[in-house]
């Protein structure tokens, strides 16, 4: 009996225990489905609130964690928020941040948000990603991110955010990607950068920092050295002066190195090139000076090089050429000398070369034309001379060819017909001759063409390609074609022999009446036709007075009177005229000819004469003393009104001078100084 008592006491205890664990459960479950519910309903209002899922409410669901950019975990809680590129509008704080104490995945970025970032922020403690980069947000960043331990990623890039870093993301010690790039940021780095904040050093973790196009001054910190995991480092374009650091060789992780359009100077630190896993570099538009350290060879794995626009001195080193992974090389506006080295065939994988604005001086070596990855080549402002190579037809891929301002001569080789990728071709200030090639209208994407400032010849084909196109100051001749003739007069001034209907220019029906035969035969032939019959009775009249010239007394040989006596040997006048410009002193000489220099003259009894003597180099030309004899004997025989007086002349080997009239008010000067009006 007492024991049938104790099995249905310890049963009926059992039944009530199980009864109030059960209850138990049930209120507590009935709870936090409660809760679950409220915290749900409360993400829910926050999100419609915010107005950016207006339109984007399914109509078939009301559970918002089914909504456009909405994840949630398995008890209907937010964690992830991604409405990047979704042109959403208004200001970020129309989301309630304190609403989302799950969220850890947040990504509003590519939007037109505006606004500040607001301090609430640091609601958000589970997130490990923020996105807000290219966005309209201003303001300061607030200082409440420092608050975010469990973040990883922080974008803020491309916005319009100004004040200083704050120091306290230094204490967000997981943080490995830092983009503050594109704002308004001024003051120097944080120490946790150096100067760019110092505690920069703490983060440990950052493989990628990128504060480029902000107002960032002062120096790069030496802590930046601390960042060992630094993968990428980008402070470009910003006002940061001083040099590298040489801490920075203790970034052994580093792949991409962007420090360019700074103030940074001095020699290019030697060390920096122990950081062997480097493949992109670029220090362009800085203040570095000195030469390209040879120890740049080190850099193996280099696919990008941008050292233009900096002050550096020397040749390319020819070990560059060890560098046959380069994709990209930019060497331009700086002061690099002598030739392009022969090396430079060994990148293969080039398809960027820029050695612009340098002083590079010799031909373009063939060697360049083996680099048939090349997209871009730039060689312009430098001092290279002889002829395009015919092997530019191999460059196949070649878009941009700029050989302009160079000293280049002979023609366009036709092979450049082979670089039909071409989309601008510039060979403008050069000395190139010939014709533009008819193979040129094989480029059929050519877009920008210009030829100014040769010595082009011939006419225009009709080949060519519709672009903008500058041909102007060349020898063309021949109609512009139609199909060219929209373009302004300027592409097409300086050369006076083309037509066509572009203001400024002759139609072509006017200049067939007077084809280039006549327009010769008027300007040349008929003048010269006129003033041959002076110069044969020139000729004639100067025999008959060989013939009748008297011997001059010896008074006129002793004294010299030069208006009166002639003399062929040259030994009439010749002290009184040495005496007079004691012997050809620069102090006299009044002008300088085509050949030979022209002096003023006042002899013993005062009169005062011109003249021109041959310059002792001229007087071993053949040629020169041809001209100078002709002149002699041509002038003392014929007479005109807007000829000048000849009174005599010395012809000897040594000595050789005409005596003319001397003109006042430099009108002599004048005449003599041009050899065509001298004659």
């Amino acid at each position: 009996m007492a024991c049938a008592f104790s099995d249905t006491c310890r049963a009926v205890i059992v039944f009530i225990w199980t009864a109030l664990t059960l209850s138990i459960v049930h209120v507590a479950s009935a709870t936090n489905i409660s809760i679950h519910v409220a915290v749900s309903e409360i993400e829910r209002q926050a999100l419609l609130n915010s107005g950016w899922w207006k339109d984007r409410i399914p109509q078939n669901t009301s559970d918002h964690c089914g909504w456009v950019g909405i994840t949630c975990d398995y008890e209907g809680r937010i964690t992830d928020i991604g409405l990047q590129k979704s042109n959403i509008k208004g200001e970020l704080g129309r989301l309630n941040f304190s609403c989302f104490p799950n969220l850890q995945y947040l990504d509003l970025g590519s939007n037109n948000l505006s606004g500040s970032i607001p301090s609430q922020i640091d609601s958000l403690s589970n997130l490990t990603y923020i996105y807000l980069y290219e966005n309209n947000l201003t303001g300061t960043i607030p200082k409440e991110i420092g608050s975010l331990r469990n973040l990883e990623v922080l974008d803020l890039g491309s916005n319009n955010l100004n004040g200083t870093i704050p120091i306290e993301i230094g204490s967000v010690r997981n943080l490995e990607t830092l983009s503050l790039d594109g704002n308004k940021l001024s003051g120097v780095l944080p120490i946790y950068f150096g100067t760019i904040p110092i505690e920069i050093e703490s983060l440990r973790n950052l493989q990628w920092l990128d504060l480029s196009s902000n107002k960032l001054s002062g120096t790069i910190p030496k802590e930046i050295g601390s960042l060992r995991n630094l993968k990428e480092l980008d402070l470009s374009s910003n006002k940061l002066g001083g040099v590298l650091p040489q801490e920075i060789e203790n970034l052994k992780s580093l792949t991409a190195l962007s420090m360019d359009a700074n103030n940074l100077g001095g020699p290019i630190p030697s060390t920096l090139f122990r950081l062997t896993n480097i493949e992109y570099l670029s220090l362009g538009f800085n203040r570095f000076n000195g030469s390209i350290p040879r120890e740049i060879v080190n850099l193996k794995n280099l696919t990008s090089l941008s050292l233009g626009g900096n002050k550096l001195t020397g040749h390319i080193p020819s070990t560059l050429g060890r560098l046959t992974s380069l994709q990209i090389l930019d060497l331009s506006s700086n002061q690099l000398h002598s030739s392009i080295p022969l090396v430079i065939g060994n990148f293969s994988a080039l398809s960027y070369l820029d050695l612009s604005d340098n002083r590079i001086c010799g031909i373009i070596p063939d060697e360049l034309t083996k680099l048939s990855h090349l997209k871009y080549l730039n060689l312009s402002s430098n001092l290279l001379s002889g002829q395009i190579p015919f092997a530019i037809g191999k460059l196949f891929n070649l878009a941009s060819l700029d050989l302009s301002k160079n000293k280049l001569s002979g023609s366009i080789p036709t092979e450049i017909g082979n670089c039909s990728e071409l989309r601008n071709l510039t060979l403008n200030h050069n000395s190139l001759n010939g014709s533009i090639p008819l193979e040129m209208g094989k480029i059929l994407w050519l877009q920008n063409l210009d030829l100014s400032h040769n010595n082009l010849s011939g006419t225009i084909p009709k080949t060519l390609p519709p672009m903008y196109l500058d041909m102007s100051f060349n020898s063309l001749e021949g109609e512009i074609p139609t199909y060219l003739q929209g373009h302004p007069p300027k592409s097409f001034v300086g050369n006076n022999g083309l037509c066509g209907h572009v203001k400024g220019f002759p139609s072509c029906s006017q200049s067939q009446k007077h084809p280039p035969s006549i327009i010769l035969f008027v300007k040349i032939f008929l003048p010269l036709s006129l003033i041959l019959p002076f110069i044969i009775l020139g000729f004639i009249l100067l025999l008959k007075r060989q013939n009748k010239t008297p011997k001059l007394n010896s008074r006129a040989a002793k004294n010299g009177d030069v208006f009166s006596v002639w003399n062929y040997d040259g030994k009439i006048l010749y002290e009184d005229l040495i005496n007079a410009t004691e012997d050809f002193h620069i102090k006299y000489c009044i002008g300088t000819g085509g050949y030979g220099s022209v002096y003023k003259a006042e002899l013993p009894e005062g009169k005062v004469v011109a003249l021109k003597k041959l310059h002792h180099s001229e007087t071993e030309d053949s040629a020169f003393v041809k001209s100078f004899q002709n002149e002699a004997h041509v002038l003392s025989t014929v007479r005109h009104r807007n000829i000048v007086k000849l009174y005599g002349f010395c012809l000897h080997k040594k000595c050789m001078f005409l005596i003319y009239e001397y003109m006042e008010r430099g009108s002599l000067f004048c005449v003599l100084r041009d050899d065509d009006e001298a004659i």
